[in-house]
């Protein structure tokens, strides 16, 4: 697929998808969207891509919803509404339970939608000028779709004081609440994402990483009993996968496993 509002591209075993609207502040349409939903379906299914970094072009990592769109929506039905808002819920499915890491590498600005990503990614990692929040009830709006994820990601307490306030956070403050990893200067940023990326690719088992992701969103669902239940066979599915047979052998032999 030829991408407009994206850009996609692979290198060791690391799939790159850059919202590339910098004019736009990287800010969301429809169109950008279905390319983002397209490319994290390509990098699913290609077994060359183990990491997915995602990150904004310009100055702004992504401005949340583009002016025009937002005015097209007034003119929609509610089946219109309701049918693109199924849309943008069905692609933070796709980054929520993707089967790859996915790394936001924030170096600019994230607010409502954008930071929405942002809050979707499995690590992130923010520039110290970067600010953060959820402002859709300034607008008359509501952080619908992304209330859901974030109460996972931060607990309810902070994400009831994000979302209602509607108020912007510094990067350094997003990272105390656990909404990004850590806070990195903008001039060894893109270092540090790719070296973390690098260190996913070699270091770590493909399928231990999918088998991780699966268990710590799924457990969420479960009372504790079915959790651990889920845990246990995971576990025992675990020891009899390649993966897992080929790491023990190099370590009880004493040899760097590179994955």
């Amino acid at each position: 697929m030829a991408f407009e509002h994206i850009l996609y591209d692979v290198k060791s075993r690391v799939a790159s998808i850059t919202l590339h609207r910098p004019e736009k502040r990287n800010a969301l349409n429809g169109a950008m969207v279905a390319e983002l939903r397209a490319a994290f379906k390509q990098a699913e299914s290609d077994p060359d891509v183990k990491v997915i970094i995602l990150k904004g072009a310009g100055e702004a990592f992504c401005a949340g919803a583009d002016l025009e769109y937002l005015q097209q929506l007034q003119l929609n039905t509610r089946e219109e509404n309701l049918a693109d808002s199924k849309e943008l819920m069905q692609l933070m499915q796709q980054i929520y339970y993707h089967d790859k890491v996915v790394i936001a590498q924030v170096e600019g600005h994230a607010v409502a939608g954008g930071c929405g990503l942002v809050t979707l990614c499995d690590l992130s990692y923010a520039v110290p000028e970067a600010k953060l929040g959820y402002t859709e009830v300034k607008i008359g709006f509501i952080p619908a779709l992304v209330a859901v994820f974030l109460v996972r990601k931060i607990g309810e307490g902070r994400a009831r004081d994000l979302l209602l306030t509607g108020r912007l956070i510094t990067a350094e403050k997003a990272a105390y609440y656990g909404l990004v990893n850590d806070v990195i200067p903008a001039d060894r940023i893109a270092e540090h994402v790719a070296k973390i990326a690098d260190d996913l690719c070699t270091g770590a088992s493909a399928n231990s990483l999918k088998v991780t992701k699966k268990l710590i969103t799924d457990v969420f669902d479960q009372p504790l009993e079915n959790a651990l239940e889920q845990a246990a066979r995971l576990n025992a599915e675990t020891r009899e996968h390649a993966d897992c047979q080929r790491g023990i052998k190099a370590f009880l032999d004493k040899e760097k496993m590179v994955w």
